[in-house]
Order: C-alpha cells, then sequence, then structure tokens
C-alpha cells in the first residue's frame, strides 16, 4: 500500500537527495500515433520545478506539441526509484534560459555541468538550446528498504488539484 501526501515539503529532502545522486532519468513522451518513446535526460530540480536542456528542435517538440506530458524514471543498483509524471513546456524567455544555462554551470557535479559542451550549444541563445520546464501533478519515491532490504512502501505526492 502507498502513503499519500499533499505537502511537497514531506518528500522533498528524499527527492532531492534521490535525483542528485541518480542525476540521469528515463524520460517518455508520447508520439503522434500515440506510442512511447524514451530517451534518458539530465533533469535539474528547483523544489517541485523541474528544468532539461535539451535539443529545442526535436522529435521531442513534435510529440510534445500533440501530448505536453512526459513521465521520468530514476532508478539506481541499490533500487531506489522516484518516478515523476510532469506536464511540460518549452520555456523560450531568454531571461529563463540563461537563469537555468547558469543553475546548470553552478551546481556542482554530477548534477550540474557546463552546458556548452553539447555541439551547438554555444550559449542560452543558440537555437539548438531548448529548455524544457516540468511541472510534477504526482512523484513517486518507492524503492527497497535498505535497513532491511524489505520493499518499501512507496511515498506518492500529489499536487493539488
Amino acid at each position: 500500500m502507498a502513503k499519500e501526501i499533499r505537502d511537497f515539503s514531506a518528500i522533498e529532502e528524499e527527492f532531492m537527495a534521490r535525483v542528485r545522486r541518480i542525476v540521469w532519468c528515463t524520460v517518455a513522451t508520447v508520439d503522434e500515433r500515440g506510442r512511447p518513446r524514451t530517451r534518458i535526460l539530465h533533469p535539474i530540480w528547483q523544489g517541485p520545478l523541474g528544468w532539461i536542456g535539451t535539443g529545442r528542435h526535436s522529435l521531442k517538440e513534435r510529440h510534445l506539441a500533440r501530448t505536453p506530458y512526459v513521465s521520468l524514471t530514476y532508478w539506481d543498483p541499490t533500487h531506489q526509484q522516484v518516478y515523476v509524471e510532469c506536464r511540460a513546456a518549452w520555456d523560450d524567455r531568454p531571461e529563463e534560459k540563461r537563469r537555468v544555462w547558469d543553475l546548470y554551470k553552478a551546481t556542482p557535479p554530477p548534477l550540474g555541468y557546463d552546458l556548452s559542451i553539447i555541439p551547438g550549444w554555444t550559449s542560452p541563445d543558440a537555437p539548438a538550446f531548448g529548455l524544457l520546464r516540468l511541472e510534477p501533478y504526482r512523484i513517486e519515491l518507492s524503492g527497497v528498504d535498505l535497513a532491511s532490504g524489505a520493499m518499501a512502501e512507496p511515498v506518492i505526492w500529489r499536487s493539488t488539484p
């Protein structure tokens, strides 16, 4: 049975610890024919708000134009998992792109890195650089209880409707 909560602060510390440790996650979109498509991406979180620096004119762009939702799965070898269901939207505001670009650069590795290492991303103004804003409506923390080795009770946060 899962424990349901509404206050993000009740899971924030554990959520942030896991996403900082795991870093990379599988992100699923839905294509024009209703089929799922996954890829590995590197979000950065500020509380319950996430950001992904990614190719602006990509397959994701077409998928999100039709279905503006993504599902993220983080997993590590200790079987700690994070599932995040989000509304995703492109944020093309130059000031926000610069702010998040700088956030990635200022955050210590492995979570933070210099986005300009990606070919074509010379700056946050580069046409190839896109910024996805993630607004979760459901986050689940689950996995193995490291103390006992047993499956831990999942904790599910839902945003208020």
